[in-house]
């Protein structure tokens, strides 16, 4: 699968200095997909002298010939659909139409930000010297890094390329060492753009050989991370040391509230598919239900019939709905989850453990979960797998002050025909999206990111190219 690919650096195709491989393995078979190149020290240093040289004439070229680039990258993105959609779905197990949106709604962050390119404006402001003048103007930060994670591995580096690019920087991409891959195919297709050498750049490997020089170098001004909210921690730390701006997008532990005036079936119906898309492996997915108590036990039977009515397998099978997680670790991990609130109290409804009738792949049956209390781990904490945990709340104030009590704050959800509750919600809930009726919150022309715990910066929208990008002034006096 990755014969033809390798480490990008200077505008080439290459394989590691040292030789060095690694394998990736299948969710579903449990088996190698081949073997990638895996970065030494060197290979990364040479990235980061590329994205130097790369810089120096990226940054020189005028806007609207980089907005022709990526519109350019955008089309060859676009033509390889199927290619990148199994990609997608072999590395991360999802079911393949989920993976082939992905690709969309990737290649629509190049088209946005080719736009944006275009309208990266300045102002001008009166000065109180006579015959002078301020000017306000923007320039490209510099060498950006982007580090991603494995769930969404072409979402994730597009939304941090494409606005990279449209302001001017060279990049050196670091993506998840478990889905390659999909990246590959991404920068591959940047060819299409015509893009000097080490504008773009790919490496993959550990901690220690990729991770730790480009923190370390003066040169990256700008580092984007989508990840844990551990690793974000250690990388505002890192990043402290050269003074780098930083954007990440970190954990979420997303509460929905079901308010007692809600459609019944439309919130059964989006919640549903939501939660088990992707298998949980989600950062915005909902975890934490609070559902009114007169509709409680209506929801908790329509989500657990839907529940079990999802068919899990290989993506690659256009009939399955959810594939598996990621590794054993996961497996490991959720059925902890599951074991430690079932001990607790919490019942069981759908699911809790792994399916039968699979000789191979980190699977785990949809999981419906109720009679759970806020200090539970399934509650307290992000279970990023295919856990719905189900509570009841009998007043307005009770389901905010509840959703609001994770110190994370990504994304959050409700269901109401009140527009005066909704509009209530919106304001009260601490999280930096907030879906009313929907889930449809990752979209190109609008900001996507949350605070407190769950980070800082956003991508995409306007708001998405602002951290690529240094201000600066001028006191111009004739």
């Amino acid at each position: 699968m990755y014969t033809k690919f390798g480490l990008f650096i200077g505008g080439a195709w290459r394989q590691a200095t040292d030789g060095e491989t690694v394998p990736v393995m299948s969710p579903v078979s449990e088996t190698p997909l081949g073997d990638v190149p895996q970065a030494g020290v060197a290979d990364t240093e040479a990235a980061l002298a590329a994205a130097e040289e790369g810089l120096a004439r990226w940054r020189a070229t005028p806007a609207f010939t980089r907005a022709d680039a990526l519109h350019a990258i955008a089309d060859e993105m676009a033509r390889r659909t199927p290619e990148a959609a199994r990609m997608i779905s072999s590395e991360t197990g999802k079911p393949i139409a989920q993976a082939s949106r992905e690709w969309v709604l990737s290649t629509d962050q190049f088209r946005w930000y080719a736009e944006e390119a275009r309208r990266i404006y300045g102002r001008i402001v009166e000065s109180r010297v006579p015959g002078g003048r301020y000017e306000v103007s923007h320039e490209p930060i510099g060498i950006a890094a982007a580090f991603t994670a494995w769930n969404f591995p072409a979402a994730l580096v597009a939304r941090k390329v494409a606005p990279a690019l449209a302001a001017g920087c060279s990049v050196i991409v670091r993506p998840s060492s478990q889905t390659p891959g999909v990246a590959m195919v991404m920068i591959d297709c940047c060819l299409a753009g015509n893009l000097p050498p080490g504008v773009v750049n790919l490496v993959v490997g550990p901690t220690a050989t990729t991770y730790g020089p480009i923190m370390a170098s003066k040169a990256v001004r700008k580092v984007s991370l989508t990840g844990s909210t551990r690793v974000g921690q250690q990388m505002v730390r890192d990043a402290a040391d050269t003074m780098k701006k930083v954007s990440m997008e970190l954990g979420g532990n997303a509460p929905l509230i079901v308010y007692g005036d809600a459609d019944l079936t439309t919130a059964l119906n989006a919640t549903a598919a939501t939660k088990y898309a992707n298998a949980g492996q989600v950062c915005v997915t909902p975890d934490r239900f609070y559902v009114h108590e007169s509709l409680h036990d209506a929801f908790v039977e329509g989500f657990v019939t839907r529940a079990k009515a999802i068919k899990l397998g290989d993506g690659l099978d256009e009939a399955v709905a959810m594939g598996p997680l990621i590794n054993a670790r996961r497996v490991t991990e959720i059925e902890g989850i599951v074991a430690e609130a079932v001990a607790a109290g919490a019942k069981v409804l759908a699911g809790g453990r792994r399916p039968s009738g699979f000789n191979s792949g980190h699977f785990y049956e949809p999981t419906v979960i109720t009679d759970v209390t806020d200090d539970m781990r399934v509650m307290a904490e992000e279970n990023f797998g295919p856990i719905a945990a189900i509570t009841r709340f009998s007043s307005d104030d009770e389901a905010i002050a509840r959703a609001n009590s994770s110190d994370m704050g990504l994304s959050a959800y409700a269901f109401t025909s009140s527009p005066g509750r909704a509009r209530r919600t919106v304001a009260e809930l601490k999280a930096g999206m907030v879906g009313i009726n929907s889930f449809a919150l990752a979209a190109s022309e609008v900001p996507f990111g949350g605070t407190n715990f769950s980070g800082m910066g956003r991508e995409g929208g306007v708001e998405g190219i602002r951290d690529y990008l240094d201000v600066k002034l001028a006191q111009v006096v004739f």
